[in-house]
């Protein structure tokens, strides 16, 4: 699986500028590249606003995945720590990143 090297809010915040700038999205321009990168940085607390929406897989998403890792990567994303994260399934060492096992 491909790995991203752009933050997930650098991400999300560049497509709700694009959303809005583009003829592509809801907007007028033709070539919006140039205005969504002067312009995404201005996106960031609505990012971290659907990151935060996220934080709780549903159900449909929980029957084919790890809930407590998806809760955990989210909370990466935010940039919350694991002590306040609300999953209390931990992670067996070396499985996770966040994870600081024995």
């Amino acid at each position: 699986m491909p790995i991203s090297t752009t933050i997930i809010v650098e991400r999300i915040a560049r497509v709700l500028a694009g959303q809005q700038l583009s003829l592509n999205g809801s907007g007028s321009d033709e070539h919006a590249a140039a205005a969504v990168e002067m312009e995404w940085e201005d996106r960031i607390e609505d990012a971290l606003a659907v990151l935060r929406t996220m934080r709780e897989p549903d159900q449909d998403m929980a029957a084919v995945g790890n809930a407590a890792v998806w809760e955990r990567m989210i909370a990466a994303a935010i940039g919350q720590p694991m002590e306040t994260a609300e999953s209390s399934d931990p992670a067996p060492a070396g499985a996770d990143p966040l994870y600081e096992g024995p």
